[in-house]
């Protein structure tokens, strides 16, 4: 009896470790399941855009009322109710790791533009889609399915680097592959003003909000946290039926993959990720905040890349294109993200 207790005392360890990777895998399972909800989402969006109930102007309606209503209150309520003055003030610190990762991954697709020897007139929109990712209507959804609610205000941190890189820089970049006007009549067009308007929007107007009562210390009245709450709500599921109205009306058949769209694809869903672990490993973060930086980085391109393709006659077909091929394979990339990141 000595001796079989003896054995089973020295296999303590063995035993612990096994019930942590039971334990472990038990979580990643419920995340794939939770993301696995999350993709069902979108693609209730697809189904119900080929049964006609959804068309493209369906689209712009959903987002609008995700980042001027839904989203502005999930910052509001998030920030408030998650969060002390300390540990905010503690955490915003953070946002230059998201900063350094867009600013190595800009001058890394550089290279990597000229190593598949880009077209010019594409030049600024593959840096763009290169750098930055779609952190609210892919980005915030999946986070909360993976980490739970906990992982919002570091959502968000990310979302004010990205944001800003975006709108400022990234639609500048755009800007300049025009291949109607001459560069500079183009550049021209590009307003500071304008691009401030859409940094300062509804969703980032929430965020500014919630800071700012959460520093005065006021509690959120119950009446205005249960409506917060509710309306922030909608943030998800009308999100993922953009995601899927849009891919529909992309049309599938008509995406046609080239050097360019596999050189965003690495940007996104390796280098881009793979910086954020490389700079995480010289500054040193929370787990979890290190952990959704990583997803984040991983996101498919913004949505409203062809949009400003459009608006400033770049080149709206590979734009067009590029933000289809990100958004399929994305559901092949998350299990990947998530065997990765057990090792962060």
């Amino acid at each position: 009896a000595r001796r079989y207790r003896f054995i089973w005392v020295a296999n303590l360890d063995l035993q612990f470790a096994v019930l942590l990777t039971i334990c472990y895998n038990i979580d990643m399972i419920q995340a794939y399941f939770n993301i696995f909800a999350i993709f069902a989402m979108m693609f209730v969006g697809y189904f119900l855009s080929y049964k006609k109930w959804f068309d493209s102007h369906t689209a712009d309606v959903f987002s609008k009322m995700v980042l001027g209503l839904a989203l502005p209150f999930e910052m509001f309520i998030t920030l408030t109710q998650k969060f002390s003055k300390g540990e905010f003030l503690n955490l915003f610190a953070s946002i230059i790791v998201p900063v350094l990762s867009m600013i190595l991954s800009y001058w890394v697709s550089k290279g990597m533009a000229t190593l598949l020897s880009v077209d010019k007139h594409r030049l600024g929109t593959f840096s763009t889609m290169f750098t930055c990712s779609n952190t609210i209507f892919i980005g915030l959804p999946i986070n909360m399915a993976i980490f739970g609610s906990q992982a919002v205000p570091y959502v968000l941190i990310y979302y004010i680097a990205n944001t800003t890189c975006f709108w400022t820089w990234g639609i500048y970049k755009i800007s300049q592959d025009s291949q109607t006007f001459a560069h500079v009549a183009v550049a021209q067009s590009f307003s500071l003003i304008d691009g401030l308007k859409k940094l300062l929007n509804p969703a980032m107007l929430g965020f500014l909000v919630g800071i700012a009562w959460l520093l005065t210390g006021v509690k959120v009245p119950l009446a205005l946290a249960s409506f917060s709450t509710y309306i922030g709500n909608l943030t998800t599921p009308l999100s993922m039926f953009i995601i899927g109205i849009t891919v529909y009306f992309l049309g599938i058949s008509t995406l046609k993959l080239n050097k360019a769209i596999v050189g965003v694809l690495l940007g996104r869903f390796i280098i881009s990720p793979l910086l954020i672990i490389l700079i995480t490993r010289v500054i040193q973060l929370p787990d979890m905040m290190v952990k959704v930086f990583f997803i984040q980085s991983a996101m498919p391109i913004q949505n409203s890349v062809p949009i400003l393709a459009r608006l400033y006659h770049a080149d709206v077909e590979f734009a067009t294109a590029t933000l289809g091929y990100t958004v399929l394979s994305y559901l092949a990339v998350v299990p990947m993200l998530l065997a990765v990141m057990q090792f962060i």
